[in-house]
C-alpha cells in the first residue's frame, strides 16, 4: 500500500442544498466581468470638510442603477488596506461591476457605497513608508473622521437612510480591522459589519465585543472572512473563536486563497447579498467553503477541517485503496475522486476530544495529518472539536503549572514504571509550601498520558486555581495497567495489584520526592471507567488514606457477581466507617448513552440500600473525554476545603 498522504487543497462545490433553498457559497465565473446588457451604477468623487484632520478630504461614492434623489438608500462604507487609498477598491476590486451584476440578478438591495480614504491625516496619500507610525495611527484616527465628519456629510448631502439598521461597514486587510474595530465599537451606528482578511490592527476580541449580549441584540450580521493561505488568518480565527465561545451569531467564511483581491472581491460579492434585508441566523454556519484545521492537526496540515457547525471534512490520498472509511463516533464511507483522493464530510461531532481512525481496506490506521494518542489499546488519531463552553480548559494568559514525567522503580511489580505529575503555579518558587494530592486514573486502553494529553488536566487546574475555584494541588497521573488487559482479564487480583502499587510504591514515592501533604484529608483518588473501578476498590477499602473519591463513568459490573459482591459485602459491613471517613464520594456519568450507565445505576441502588452516602452528577456526552474533562473540572472544586 502506498503511503497515505494529505491533500493540501480541495475544490468544494459552489452550492449547498439546504432544505428546499440553494445557498450560494462562492462567486460564479463572470461575477466581476462588465456586462453591457444591464443598467449600471455610477462612480463619483466627492470632497468633504474634515474637522478631525483639518483639511478637505476625498472619497468615492457609488450610486446604484436607477438612482433617484426621491428615494432614500442604505449606505455601505467600504474601506481599503494599508497600502491603498479611496481608489484601491475601484482599481483592484471592481465593486461597481460586482454590484451592478448583482442588481441585475435581483440579489442585493439598492444601496449607496462610500469608499473613503481611511488614512486620516493631511497627507493621506499611500506614498513613502506606509508602515510609518504616524500613518498607521492615522488609520485609528479615521474612526473620529468617519463618525464626526464623513457620515454627517453623506447624510446631509445624499438621500440616505440614517438609522443604524441601514448603515454597514466593511473593509479589506487594514480596512477589515478598522471595520471590526469601528463597527463593533459603535453598535449604535452600525448593524452590519464585515472584515475581509482583517489585519493586525484588529483589536483583541475581548475588546471588540466586551458585551456579547448587547452584540447579539444589535448586530444584524457580523461577517469575518479570509483566505486559507493568508498569513493573517490568525486574527480572523481568534475573533471567530471568541464569538463562538460567547455564542454571538456570525459568519466565519474561509476560502482557498491568499491576501489579495481574488479573496476580497468574493468577500464583497458574498457580504453584499446579506445587507439591508432579513437574515436567517440559523443558516450562518453553512456559509463557508473551507473549515478550520483543528488544534490536533500536525503542523501545516490542512485536513481534517472543522466546519462552523462542527461537521468534519476529511480528505486523504490513497490511490490504490479499494475502500476507505473514517471511524469517528460512527463509521463514514469516503468517496474517491479521479485523482485518487478520498473525501467525506461527517455529521456534526460533539464537543471536545475524540479518537478516530482511518480504515483503509479494513485496516485501522492513524491519520498522518493528525497528532496521535494512546487510546483504544493502541496509538490512534485524535481530533479536538471546538466547544462554546470550553473556556475552563482553554489556554489563557495566566500563571501556569507544569506537567512533569517521573520514572520510578516499583518493588511491587519489580519493574520501572512512570507517572505524570502536575505541579501548580508557584510550586518551584515557594519551596516551603506543601500541597494536597489528587491521584487520578485513566481508563482501559489508555495509560498515564491520558489525563495530561487527552484530559487537559493542567489547563483545567490552572484556570480553576487562578479563579480561586480550586485549591492549589499536585495531581498524580499514574499508569493503572496491570495484568493482561481487557475485561476478560480484569479481576480482583488485578485490582489488588493496583491497590498494592498505589499504597506501597506510588504514594510513598510521591510523598518522598514532592512536597505533598501526607494525611487523609489531603489525599483524593479518582478515575474514569476502569480507573473508576480501581477508585472504588482501592478507595473504599482505604478511606483512612483518602477523604475524597471520584468515580467517573463507572460502576461495578452487574453481570459479574463474583467481582462485585465482595465489594458490596465490605461496604455493607463498614458503611458507618466509610461515611464517617469520606468527605465526598462523588459519582458522575455521561448520561444514558454512557456504556457504564446501567452498571452505575444498579450500583447506586445498592449504595442506597446500604446507606452509603454519595453525590451523583450527570453530564451528557457518553463514555468520552469531553465528559471526563467536565468531571475533573467539577470534582476538583470540591477538594481539600
Amino acid at each position: 500500500m502506498k503511503q497515505v498522504i494529505l491533500l493540501v487543497f480541495a475544490a468544494f462545490s459552489l452550492i449547498l442544498s439546504a432544505s428546499s433553498q440553494e445557498i450560494v457559497k462562492y462567486a460564479p465565473p463572470g461575477f466581476d466581468s462588465l456586462r453591457i446588457d444591464i443598467p449600471h451604477g455610477k462612480i463619483d468623487t466627492i470632497s468633504y470638510t474634515s474637522k478631525t484632520v483639518g483639511a478637505s478630504r476625498r472619497a468615492l461614492i457609488y450610486t446604484p442603477p436607477g438612482f433617484s434623489k426621491k428615494k432614500k438608500y442604505p449606505v455601505l462604507y467600504l474601506l481599503h488596506g494599508i497600502g491603498g487609498d479611496e481608489k484601491e477598491w475601484l482599481n483592484g476590486g471592481k465593486p461597481q461591476v460586482i454590484l451592478d451584476n448583482l442588481y441585475a440578478e435581483n440579489k442585493i438591495e439598492p444601496m449607496i457605497v462610500v469608499m473613503p480614504n481611511g488614512r486620516a491625516m493631511k497627507d493621506d496619500r499611500a506614498g513613502g513608508n506606509i508602515f510609518d507610525s504616524a500613518k498607521v495611527q492615522a488609520f485609528a484616527t479615521f474612526e473620529k473622521d468617519l463618525l464626526n465628519d464623513l457620515i454627517p456629510y453623506i447624510e446631509k448631502t445624499f438621500s440616505v437612510l440614517t438609522d443604524r439598521e441601514h448603515r454597514a461597514i466593511a473593509g479589506l486587510s487594514m480596512g477589515g480591522g478598522q471595520s471590526l474595530n469601528f463597527g463593533l465599537g459603535n453598535l449604535d451606528k452600525f448593524a452590519w459589519v464585515g472584515g475581509f482578511s482583517s489585519a493586525p490592527n484588529t483589536k483583541r476580541p475581548e475588546e471588540l465585543v466586551p458585551d456579547p449580549e448587547t452584540a447579539k441584540q444589535k448586530l444584524k450580521l457580523l461577517w469575518i472572512s479570509c483566505g486559507d493561505n493568508d498569513g493573517l488568518i490568525t486574527f480572523s480565527k481568534r475573533t471567530h473563536d471568541y464569538l463562538y465561545e460567547k455564542n454571538v451569531p456570525h459568519i466565519y467564511y474561509i476560502e482557498p486563497g491568499v491576501h489579495d483581491f481574488k479573496v476580497w472581491k468574493n468577500g464583497l460579492y458574498m457580504f453584499s447579498q446579506f445587507l439591508f434585508k432579513p437574515v436567517d441566523v440559523s443558516g450562518f454556519s453553512r456559509y463557508t467553503m473551507l473549515g478550520s484545521p483543528p488544534s490536533t492537526n500536525v503542523r501545516s496540515a490542512k485536513y481534517p477541517q472543522i466546519l462552523p457547525d462542527n461537521r468534519v471534512v476529511f480528505r486523504i490520498k490513497a490511490p490504490d485503496a479499494q475502500k476507505v472509511q473514517i471511524d469517528l463516533v460512527k463509521k463514514y464511507e469516503m468517496a474517491r475522486d479521479t485523482g485518487g483522493y478520498w473525501i467525506v464530510t461527517t455529521d456534526s461531532i460533539s464537543e471536545g476530544f475524540h479518537y478516530y481512525s482511518l480504515l483503509i481496506d479494513g485496516v485501522a490506521l492513524v491519520d498522518p495529518a493528525s497528532e496521535t494518542f494512546y487510546g483504544m489499546g493502541r496509538m490512534a488519531s485524535g481530533i479536538e472539536i471546538p466547544f462554546a463552553n470550553g473556556a475552563y480548559y482553554a489556554l489563557k494568559d495566566i500563571p501556569h503549572g507544569d506537567v512533569r514525567i517521573k520514572k520510578y522503580y516499583s518493588k511491587v511489580t519489580n519493574s520501572w514504571r512512570q507517572f505524570y505529575i502536575y505541579t501548580p503555579p508557584g510550586y518551584d518558587i515557594n519551596t516551603s509550601k506543601k500541597y494536597p494530592v489528587l491521584y487520578i486514573l485513566h481508563g482501559g486502553g489508555e495509560d498515564e498520558r491520558g489525563w495530561s494529553t487527552q484530559g487537559k488536566t493542567d489547563l483545567i487546574l490552572d484556570n480553576l486555581i487562578t479563579e480561586n475555584k480550586a485549591e492549589p494541588m499536585l495531581v498524580v497521573m499514574p499508569d493503572g495497567n496491570f495484568g493482561s488487559g481487557g475485561l476478560a482479564g480484569f479481576n480482583e487480583n488485578v485490582l489488588r495489584s493496583f491497590e498494592n502499587e498505589l499504597k506501597q510504591s506510588l504514594i510513598p514515592f510521591v510523598e518522598k520526592n514532592y512536597r505533598a501533604e501526607t494525611d487523609a484529608k489531603s489525599r483524593a483518588l479518582a478515575g474514569l471507567s476502569m480507573g473508576g473501578l480501581q477508585t472504588l476498590y482501592a478507595g473504599i477499602k482505604n478511606t483512612n488514606m483518602f477523604a475524597y473519591l471520584g468515580v467517573f463513568s463507572s460502576g461495578w459490573f452487574a453481570n459479574r457477581p463474583e467481582l462485585a459482591n465482595p465489594q458490596y459485602d465490605f461496604m455493607k459491613a463498614n458503611a458507618t466507617m466509610i461515611n464517617s471517613n469520606l468527605k465526598s464520594l462523588w459519582i458522575s456519568m455521561g448520561g444514558k448513552e454512557d456504556i457504564a450507565y446501567n452498571n452505575c445505576k444498579i450500583m447506586l441502588s445498592k449504595f442506597d440500600e446500604m446507606g452509603i452516602k454519595y453525590a451523583y452528577s450527570e453530564y451528557p456526552g457518553g463514555h468520552t473525554w469531553p465528559v471526563w474533562r467536565n468531571n475533573l473540572y467539577n470534582f476538583a472544586q470540591l477538594l481539600f476545603k
